[in-house]
Protein backbone atom coordinates (compact mmCIF):
# COMPACT_ATOMS: atom_id res chain seq x y z
CA UNK A 1 0.00 0.00 0.00
CA UNK A 2 1.26 3.50 -0.83
CA UNK A 3 2.37 5.61 2.17
CA UNK A 4 -0.29 8.04 3.37
CA UNK A 5 0.01 11.53 4.76
CA UNK A 6 -1.02 11.89 8.37
CA UNK A 7 -4.29 13.53 7.32
CA UNK A 8 -5.09 10.75 4.84
CA UNK A 9 -4.28 8.11 7.47
CA UNK A 10 -6.41 9.74 10.16
CA UNK A 11 -9.38 10.22 7.84
CA UNK A 12 -9.13 6.64 6.62
CA UNK A 13 -9.11 5.39 10.21
CA UNK A 14 -12.09 7.59 11.12
CA UNK A 15 -13.90 6.24 8.04
CA UNK A 16 -13.01 2.65 9.10
CA UNK A 17 -11.03 2.12 5.91
CA UNK A 18 -7.70 0.45 5.27
CA UNK A 19 -4.64 2.41 6.39
CA UNK A 20 -0.96 2.11 5.57
CA UNK A 21 -0.26 1.82 9.32
CA UNK A 22 -2.22 2.23 12.53
CA UNK A 23 -2.23 5.95 13.34
CA UNK A 24 -1.05 7.26 16.70
CA UNK A 25 -2.39 10.72 17.53
CA UNK A 26 -2.34 11.96 21.12
CA UNK A 27 -5.80 13.08 22.14
CA UNK A 28 -4.18 15.73 24.36
CA UNK A 29 -0.51 16.34 25.13
CA UNK A 30 -0.28 19.10 27.73
CA UNK A 31 3.32 18.34 28.70
CA UNK A 32 4.51 18.94 25.14
CA UNK A 33 2.08 21.81 24.54
CA UNK A 34 3.57 23.74 27.46
CA UNK A 35 7.05 23.20 26.05
CA UNK A 36 5.69 24.73 22.86
CA UNK A 37 4.46 27.80 24.78
CA UNK A 38 0.80 26.93 24.07
CA UNK A 39 1.37 27.41 20.34
CA UNK A 40 -0.80 24.77 18.66
CA UNK A 41 1.02 24.94 15.33
CA UNK A 42 4.33 24.47 17.09
CA UNK A 43 2.81 21.56 19.03
CA UNK A 44 1.69 19.87 15.81
CA UNK A 45 5.18 20.26 14.32
CA UNK A 46 6.74 18.82 17.48
CA UNK A 47 4.40 15.81 17.38
CA UNK A 48 5.26 15.16 13.75
CA UNK A 49 8.96 15.35 14.68
CA UNK A 50 8.33 12.55 17.19
CA UNK A 51 6.91 10.44 14.36
CA UNK A 52 3.33 10.79 15.59
CA UNK A 53 0.25 11.69 13.65
CA UNK A 54 -1.05 15.10 14.61
CA UNK A 55 -3.91 17.54 14.24
CA UNK A 56 -4.48 21.27 14.51
CA UNK A 57 -7.43 22.35 16.64
CA UNK A 58 -9.29 25.59 16.02
CA UNK A 59 -10.11 27.97 17.60
CA UNK A 60 -6.72 27.58 19.27
CA UNK A 61 -7.10 30.03 22.18
CA UNK A 62 -5.23 28.77 25.26
CA UNK A 63 -6.78 28.37 28.71
CA UNK A 64 -5.27 31.70 29.73
CA UNK A 65 -7.05 33.36 26.80
CA UNK A 66 -10.47 32.04 27.87
CA UNK A 67 -10.63 32.83 31.62
CA UNK A 68 -14.43 32.57 31.79
CA UNK A 69 -14.51 29.08 30.25
CA UNK A 70 -11.06 27.45 30.66
CA UNK A 71 -12.39 23.92 30.22
CA UNK A 72 -14.50 24.73 27.16
CA UNK A 73 -12.21 25.01 24.15
CA UNK A 74 -13.38 26.88 21.12
CA UNK A 75 -15.05 30.18 20.36
CA UNK A 76 -15.30 32.83 23.08
CA UNK A 77 -18.34 32.67 25.35
CA UNK A 78 -20.10 36.03 25.08
CA UNK A 79 -22.71 37.66 27.30
CA UNK A 80 -25.35 40.12 26.17
CA UNK A 81 -23.99 43.70 26.18
CA UNK A 82 -26.49 44.65 28.89
CA UNK A 83 -25.18 42.02 31.31
CA UNK A 84 -23.16 43.42 34.19
CA UNK A 85 -20.98 41.13 36.29
CA UNK A 86 -19.19 41.65 39.57
CA UNK A 87 -16.95 39.36 41.66
CA UNK A 88 -16.11 39.80 45.32
CA UNK A 89 -14.17 37.90 47.97
CA UNK A 90 -15.56 37.04 51.37
CA UNK A 91 -12.64 36.56 53.73
CA UNK A 92 -13.12 34.20 56.68
CA UNK A 93 -10.77 33.84 59.63
CA UNK A 94 -9.52 30.28 60.10
CA UNK A 95 -11.52 28.99 57.12
CA UNK A 96 -11.21 29.05 53.37
CA UNK A 97 -12.48 32.25 51.79
CA UNK A 98 -15.60 32.35 49.63
CA UNK A 99 -15.66 33.84 46.15
CA UNK A 100 -18.95 35.24 44.88
CA UNK A 101 -20.10 36.32 41.42
CA UNK A 102 -23.29 38.06 40.38
CA UNK A 103 -24.64 38.52 36.86
CA UNK A 104 -27.17 41.33 36.46
CA UNK A 105 -29.20 40.60 33.30
CA UNK A 106 -32.31 42.23 31.77
CA UNK A 107 -34.27 39.20 33.05
CA UNK A 108 -32.94 39.29 36.62
CA UNK A 109 -29.86 38.45 38.63
CA UNK A 110 -27.96 35.17 38.79
CA UNK A 111 -25.51 34.39 41.58
CA UNK A 112 -22.95 31.73 42.36
CA UNK A 113 -20.39 31.20 45.11
CA UNK A 114 -17.51 28.80 45.67
CA UNK A 115 -15.41 27.95 48.69
CA UNK A 116 -11.79 28.40 47.76
CA UNK A 117 -9.16 25.73 48.34
CA UNK A 118 -5.38 25.55 48.25
CA UNK A 119 -5.47 24.18 44.71
CA UNK A 120 -7.92 26.76 43.31
CA UNK A 121 -6.19 27.82 40.06
CA UNK A 122 -8.03 31.05 39.21
CA UNK A 123 -6.90 33.44 41.94
CA UNK A 124 -9.70 35.91 42.70
CA UNK A 125 -11.47 35.23 39.40
CA UNK A 126 -14.59 33.08 39.29
CA UNK A 127 -15.17 31.72 35.75
CA UNK A 128 -18.60 31.43 34.21
CA UNK A 129 -18.14 27.66 33.74
CA UNK A 130 -15.27 25.46 34.91
CA UNK A 131 -14.57 21.98 36.28
CA UNK A 132 -13.01 23.37 39.47
CA UNK A 133 -16.24 25.13 40.43
CA UNK A 134 -18.40 22.03 40.57
CA UNK A 135 -17.06 20.35 43.75
CA UNK A 136 -16.43 23.71 45.47
CA UNK A 137 -19.74 25.39 44.72
CA UNK A 138 -21.75 26.50 47.73
CA UNK A 139 -24.39 27.85 45.36
CA UNK A 140 -24.39 26.75 41.70
CA UNK A 141 -25.34 29.36 39.15
CA UNK A 142 -28.56 27.65 38.06
CA UNK A 143 -30.87 26.01 40.62
CA UNK A 144 -34.45 26.97 39.60
CA UNK A 145 -36.51 27.15 36.39
CA UNK A 146 -37.07 30.86 36.99
CA UNK A 147 -33.37 31.47 36.37
CA UNK A 148 -33.36 30.21 32.79
CA UNK A 149 -34.66 33.47 31.32
CA UNK A 150 -31.66 35.27 32.80
CA UNK A 151 -29.30 32.51 31.66
CA UNK A 152 -30.34 33.14 28.07
CA UNK A 153 -28.47 36.45 28.25
CA UNK A 154 -25.26 34.58 29.11
CA UNK A 155 -25.56 32.19 26.15
CA UNK A 156 -25.26 34.54 23.20
CA UNK A 157 -24.35 33.33 19.69
CA UNK A 158 -20.97 34.38 18.29
CA UNK A 159 -20.91 38.04 17.28
CA UNK A 160 -19.58 39.52 14.03
CA UNK A 161 -16.17 40.27 15.53
CA UNK A 162 -15.73 36.69 16.80
CA UNK A 163 -16.75 35.33 13.39
CA UNK A 164 -14.31 37.59 11.57
CA UNK A 165 -11.44 36.62 13.88
CA UNK A 166 -12.28 32.95 13.46
CA UNK A 167 -12.28 33.20 9.67
CA UNK A 168 -8.82 34.77 9.75
CA UNK A 169 -7.58 31.98 12.04
CA UNK A 170 -9.21 29.32 9.85
CA UNK A 171 -7.46 30.65 6.75
CA UNK A 172 -4.06 30.44 8.50
CA UNK A 173 -4.92 26.98 9.82
CA UNK A 174 -5.78 25.68 6.36
CA UNK A 175 -2.46 26.86 4.98
CA UNK A 176 -0.59 25.19 7.84
CA UNK A 177 -2.46 21.85 7.71
CA UNK A 178 -2.09 21.64 3.94
CA UNK A 179 1.64 22.25 4.27
CA UNK A 180 2.03 19.66 7.03
CA UNK A 181 -0.50 17.16 5.72
CA UNK A 182 -2.39 16.89 9.00
CA UNK A 183 -5.99 16.87 10.18
CA UNK A 184 -7.86 20.13 10.87
CA UNK A 185 -10.15 19.74 13.87
CA UNK A 186 -12.76 22.13 15.30
CA UNK A 187 -14.95 22.34 18.35
CA UNK A 188 -15.81 21.89 21.08
CA UNK A 189 -19.48 21.13 21.14
CA UNK A 190 -21.01 20.72 24.58
CA UNK A 191 -24.23 19.44 26.13
CA UNK A 192 -24.62 17.76 29.51
CA UNK A 193 -21.12 18.90 30.48
CA UNK A 194 -22.32 22.52 30.27
CA UNK A 195 -25.39 21.71 32.35
CA UNK A 196 -23.16 20.10 35.01
CA UNK A 197 -21.01 23.23 35.15
CA UNK A 198 -24.06 25.42 35.56
CA UNK A 199 -26.01 23.28 38.04
CA UNK A 200 -23.45 20.99 39.69
CA UNK A 201 -23.33 17.27 38.98
CA UNK A 202 -25.32 16.07 41.99
CA UNK A 203 -27.85 18.88 41.73
CA UNK A 204 -28.38 18.21 38.02
CA UNK A 205 -28.93 14.52 38.70
CA UNK A 206 -31.62 15.28 41.26
CA UNK A 207 -33.22 17.96 39.10
CA UNK A 208 -33.43 15.52 36.18
CA UNK A 209 -35.49 13.23 38.45
CA UNK A 210 -37.56 15.84 40.30
CA UNK A 211 -37.94 18.50 37.59
CA UNK A 212 -37.29 16.80 34.23
CA UNK A 213 -39.01 19.55 32.21
CA UNK A 214 -36.68 22.13 33.75
CA UNK A 215 -33.57 20.15 32.81
CA UNK A 216 -34.90 19.41 29.33
CA UNK A 217 -35.46 23.12 28.79
CA UNK A 218 -31.95 23.88 30.03
CA UNK A 219 -30.39 21.29 27.71
CA UNK A 220 -32.49 22.64 24.85
CA UNK A 221 -31.09 26.13 25.46
CA UNK A 222 -27.56 24.76 25.51
CA UNK A 223 -28.24 22.78 22.33
CA UNK A 224 -29.48 25.85 20.44
CA UNK A 225 -26.50 27.88 21.64
CA UNK A 226 -24.16 25.05 20.68
CA UNK A 227 -25.61 24.84 17.15
CA UNK A 228 -24.96 28.56 16.61
CA UNK A 229 -21.32 28.02 17.56
CA UNK A 230 -21.03 24.85 15.46
CA UNK A 231 -22.19 26.73 12.34
CA UNK A 232 -19.27 29.13 12.66
CA UNK A 233 -16.60 26.47 13.28
CA UNK A 234 -17.90 24.21 10.52
CA UNK A 235 -17.68 27.10 8.07
CA UNK A 236 -13.86 26.84 8.23
CA UNK A 237 -14.36 24.04 6.99
CA UNK A 238 -12.84 21.40 9.30
CA UNK A 239 -12.14 17.70 8.78
CA UNK A 240 -13.46 16.68 12.20
CA UNK A 241 -15.80 18.41 14.64
CA UNK A 242 -15.58 17.25 18.27
CA UNK A 243 -18.15 17.37 21.07
CA UNK A 244 -16.85 17.02 24.62
CA UNK A 245 -19.05 14.67 26.64
CA UNK A 246 -17.08 13.53 29.66
CA UNK A 247 -20.24 13.84 31.78
CA UNK A 248 -22.50 11.95 29.37
CA UNK A 249 -21.51 8.41 30.36
CA UNK A 250 -23.52 6.23 32.73
CA UNK A 251 -21.42 7.51 35.65
CA UNK A 252 -23.61 10.62 35.43
CA UNK A 253 -26.81 9.90 33.46
CA UNK A 254 -28.90 6.81 32.77
CA UNK A 255 -29.15 5.17 29.35
CA UNK A 256 -32.88 5.93 29.36
CA UNK A 257 -32.26 9.64 29.90
CA UNK A 258 -29.57 9.60 27.22
CA UNK A 259 -31.98 8.10 24.70
CA UNK A 260 -34.86 10.41 25.55
CA UNK A 261 -33.07 13.74 25.91
CA UNK A 262 -29.43 13.63 24.76
CA UNK A 263 -29.65 11.39 21.70
CA UNK A 264 -32.02 13.58 19.63
CA UNK A 265 -29.75 16.59 20.14
CA UNK A 266 -26.68 14.53 19.34
CA UNK A 267 -28.28 13.32 16.10
CA UNK A 268 -28.96 16.91 15.05
CA UNK A 269 -25.37 17.97 15.76
CA UNK A 270 -23.85 15.00 13.93
CA UNK A 271 -26.18 15.64 10.98
CA UNK A 272 -25.09 19.28 10.85
CA UNK A 273 -21.41 18.28 10.86
CA UNK A 274 -21.99 15.78 8.06
CA UNK A 275 -24.00 18.32 6.07
CA UNK A 276 -21.01 20.66 6.25
CA UNK A 277 -18.58 17.93 5.16
CA UNK A 278 -17.02 17.19 8.56
CA UNK A 279 -16.78 13.97 10.54
CA UNK A 280 -18.30 14.02 14.02
CA UNK A 281 -16.22 13.04 17.04
CA UNK A 282 -17.52 12.35 20.54
CA UNK A 283 -15.29 12.45 23.65
CA UNK A 284 -16.44 10.21 26.49
CA UNK A 285 -13.82 8.28 28.44
CA UNK A 286 -15.94 6.55 31.10
CA UNK A 287 -19.30 4.87 31.48
CA UNK A 288 -19.79 4.19 27.77
CA UNK A 289 -20.73 0.50 27.80
CA UNK A 290 -24.52 0.95 28.23
CA UNK A 291 -24.45 3.70 25.60
CA UNK A 292 -22.56 1.89 22.82
CA UNK A 293 -25.62 1.28 20.64
CA UNK A 294 -26.47 4.98 20.74
CA UNK A 295 -23.25 6.22 19.12
CA UNK A 296 -23.79 4.80 15.62
CA UNK A 297 -27.48 5.71 15.87
CA UNK A 298 -26.46 9.29 16.63
CA UNK A 299 -24.16 9.40 13.62
CA UNK A 300 -20.89 9.64 15.53
CA UNK A 301 -17.91 8.78 13.35
CA UNK A 302 -15.36 8.36 16.13
CA UNK A 303 -15.55 7.69 19.88
CA UNK A 304 -12.61 9.44 21.53
CA UNK A 305 -11.25 8.60 24.97
CA UNK A 306 -11.16 4.83 25.43
CA UNK A 307 -9.40 4.27 28.76
CA UNK A 308 -9.10 0.62 29.87
CA UNK A 309 -8.10 1.53 33.44
CA UNK A 310 -9.79 4.72 34.60
CA UNK A 311 -12.85 4.39 32.39
CA UNK A 312 -15.62 2.54 34.23
CA UNK A 313 -17.15 -0.45 32.42
CA UNK A 314 -14.55 -0.23 29.65
CA UNK A 315 -14.27 -3.58 27.88
CA UNK A 316 -12.21 -3.00 24.75
CA UNK A 317 -12.95 -6.31 22.95
CA UNK A 318 -16.65 -5.74 23.61
CA UNK A 319 -16.40 -2.20 22.24
CA UNK A 320 -14.73 -3.47 19.10
CA UNK A 321 -17.41 -6.14 18.70
CA UNK A 322 -20.22 -3.62 19.08
CA UNK A 323 -18.75 -0.69 17.17
CA UNK A 324 -16.20 -2.17 14.76
CA UNK A 325 -17.04 -1.10 11.22
CA UNK A 326 -19.53 1.48 12.55
CA UNK A 327 -17.56 3.90 14.73
CA UNK A 328 -13.80 4.51 14.84
CA UNK A 329 -12.23 3.95 18.29
CA UNK A 330 -9.59 6.41 19.53
CA UNK A 331 -7.47 5.69 22.61
CA UNK A 332 -6.66 2.34 24.19
CA UNK A 333 -4.04 3.16 26.85
CA UNK A 334 -4.37 5.05 30.13
CA UNK A 335 -2.24 8.19 30.03
CA UNK A 336 -2.13 8.98 33.74
CA UNK A 337 -1.76 5.42 35.06
CA UNK A 338 0.15 3.54 32.36
CA UNK A 339 2.18 6.07 30.37
CA UNK A 340 3.00 8.49 33.18
CA UNK A 341 3.53 5.93 35.97
CA UNK A 342 3.93 2.50 34.40
CA UNK A 343 7.00 0.33 33.90
CA UNK A 344 8.46 -0.27 30.47
CA UNK A 345 6.86 -3.69 30.22
CA UNK A 346 3.48 -2.40 31.40
CA UNK A 347 3.56 0.26 28.69
CA UNK A 348 4.54 -2.18 25.97
CA UNK A 349 1.87 -4.65 27.03
CA UNK A 350 -0.76 -1.91 27.09
CA UNK A 351 0.10 -0.79 23.56
CA UNK A 352 0.02 -4.35 22.25
CA UNK A 353 -3.28 -5.02 23.98
CA UNK A 354 -4.88 -1.84 22.62
CA UNK A 355 -3.88 -2.69 19.07
CA UNK A 356 -4.99 -6.31 19.44
CA UNK A 357 -8.35 -5.38 21.02
CA UNK A 358 -9.26 -2.29 19.01
CA UNK A 359 -7.30 -2.48 15.76
CA UNK A 360 -6.31 -2.68 13.11
CA UNK A 361 -8.90 -0.78 11.04
CA UNK A 362 -11.06 1.95 12.51
CA UNK A 363 -8.60 2.59 15.33
CA UNK A 364 -6.37 5.47 16.43
CA UNK A 365 -3.92 4.78 19.23
CA UNK A 366 -3.53 7.38 22.00
CA UNK A 367 -2.91 7.75 25.72
CA UNK A 368 -6.17 8.79 27.37
CA UNK A 369 -7.01 11.50 28.26
CA UNK A 370 -3.76 13.40 28.46
CA UNK A 371 -0.06 13.46 29.23
CA UNK A 372 0.46 16.30 31.71
CA UNK A 373 3.56 15.46 33.78
CA UNK A 374 6.74 17.00 32.37
CA UNK A 375 9.37 14.85 34.07
CA UNK A 376 12.31 12.80 32.71
CA UNK A 377 10.57 9.51 33.55
CA UNK A 378 7.48 10.59 31.64
CA UNK A 379 9.47 11.34 28.50
CA UNK A 380 11.28 8.03 28.79
CA UNK A 381 7.89 6.31 29.04
CA UNK A 382 6.61 8.25 26.03
CA UNK A 383 9.62 7.01 24.05
CA UNK A 384 8.73 3.45 25.09
CA UNK A 385 5.10 3.99 24.08
CA UNK A 386 6.09 5.31 20.65
CA UNK A 387 8.70 2.58 20.14
CA UNK A 388 6.20 -0.18 20.85
CA UNK A 389 3.67 1.44 18.50
CA UNK A 390 6.32 1.57 15.76
CA UNK A 391 6.99 -2.14 16.20
CA UNK A 392 3.32 -3.13 16.01
CA UNK A 393 1.63 -0.46 13.84
CA UNK A 394 2.06 -2.35 10.56
CA UNK A 395 -0.45 -5.00 11.59
CA UNK A 396 -3.16 -3.50 9.42
CA UNK A 397 -4.54 -6.81 8.18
Amino acid sequence: MEPMSSRQRMLAAINRQEVDQIPCCFMSFTALRKRCHENMAELASAELALGLDSMLFIPAASRAQRPDHPDLRGLPVRFHPRVKSRIWLEQRSGEFDILHREYDTPAGKLTTSVQLSEDWPHGTHLPFVDDYQVPRALKPLITRPEELDALQYLLMPPDDEDIAHFREEAARAHRFTEEKGILLVGGWGVGVDMACWLCGVQNLTMLAIDQPDFVSRLLGMIHSWNLSRMEVVLSAPVDLYIRRAWYEGCDFITPRYFRQVVLPQLKAEAALAHERGARFGYICSSGTRPMLDFYPEAGADVLIGIDPIQGTYTDMPHMKQKLGGKVCLWGGVSGAITVEMGSEEEIRQAVRRAIADLGPQGFILSPIDNITVDMPQTWQNIDTFIDEWRQTRQGTG
